[in-house]
């Protein structure tokens, strides 16, 4: 299978002949036979990459390999600033490592959003949706930490349930995967099914109404290397609570502002912001909206381009990487493993 794979790339790359190749990564055996190719050329690569420091457990000998690997592209574009300062320590060269890899069509969701919350009535009916809500998106998996967000939601209904005044809203729970019956079930323990919805996967031309309906959006994954959902979140005007452990935290949650961050391992804590949000006024919630915003309007296809010109020319005017004997061999014993 490797054999062959080594094969099509080269094809590919030989069909295409990039004056620069850009990679995404170099943890897949597709990267790796990518950066071979590029080596073996002499043509420029540059590493996309939206991985930091703190989103997995980091072990000397594997970080002694990936600064091997790092050192063998002439420049890097990453996601934000953790993912910047990663690929520096990994050994690249600060002048030459740029951001801008992680962002999506602002427009299009702020556009669409803009278009449902005008006809919000309607689409409240046709989607079934409550009046006010909490929203979470995520694949269905352990990582994205979603029995912690249910039982942080039970502790909120339970803490807003003690003050006067204060209507709980419901939660909704966007997404599919191998933990669906195991979060159902948690759903019936917590007595939560009345309040918590699952409307599965949803394709991407529906998802700005169930964002423009919400009243602000919750992230708790640990870890996570950055978090798109949180920038459509913001794209849509909505205020964000954001696990700590997100690499987006630093670019896009401005804390008390925007938004504000959490321990993904603290249910309590989670718990108390979602009072403490579902207690501001709606004013206030629109204010950190427009905050949100602000603030993604820095992350968009064109800020994208612009990082990964910048990165394509300084990598075209670095001198092209000559690898040794060992890098050939680490390379090889990668893409085999």
């Amino acid at each position: 299978k490797r054999g062959r794979l080594r094969q099509r790339m080269a094809n590919a790359l030989r069909e295409v002949d990039p004056a620069v190749a850009m990679i995404p990564g170099w943890a897949t055996p597709a990267s790796l036979v990518a950066l071979e190719w590029c080596l073996r050329n002499q043509r420029p690569a540059v590493v996309m990459s939206e991985t930091n420091a703190f989103d997995e457990e980091r072990y000397a000998l594997a970080e002694l390999i990936k600064r091997r690997v790092v050192s063998l592209f002439s420049a890097g574009l990453a996601g934000g600033q953790l993912q910047r300062e990663y690929l520096i320590t990994l050994g690249l060269p600060r002048d030459r490592v740029f951001t801008g890899y992680d962002v999506v069509d602002n427009e299009y969701f702020a556009t669409n959003a803009a278009h449902v919350r005008a006809n919000q009535a309607a689409f409240r009916r046709e989607l079934n949706l409550p009046e006010r809500y909490f929203l979470a998106s995520a694949r269905f998996v352990e990582k994205k930490n979603l029995l912690t967000l249910l039982r942080a939601y039970a502790s909120y209904r339970e803490l807003a349930g003690r003050l006067e005044g204060l209507s709980p809203w419901d939660l909704i729970l966007l997404g599919d995967g191998p933990l669906r019956e195991t979060l159902n079930s948690q759903l019936s323990t917590l007595n939560l099914r009345r309040h918590v919805l699952l409307p599965g996967f949803i394709q991407y031309r529906k998802l700005p109404a169930y964002y423009a309906l919400a009243d602000a959006f919750v992230h708790a994954s640990v870890p996570e290397q950055w978090g798109l959902v949180v920038n459509e979140a913001m794209a849509t005007g909505l205020p964000v609570i954001v696990s700590n452990r997100c690499g987006c935290v630093p670019d896009l949650v401005a804390e008390g502002k925007n938004g504000f961050t959490f321990d993904p391992a603290s249910v309590k804590n989670l718990g108390r912001l979602m009072v403490d949000v579902s207690r501001l006024s709606d004013r206030r919630l629109e204010e950190m909206g427009g905050e949100s915003r602000r603030i993604v309007a820095g992350f968009t296809p064109a800020h994208f381009a612009t990082g990964a010109q910048r990165a394509i020319d300084v990598a075209k005017a670095t001198p092209i990487c000559r690898a040794t004997l060992f890098s050939w061999l680490l390379l090889k014993a990668l893409v085999r493993r």
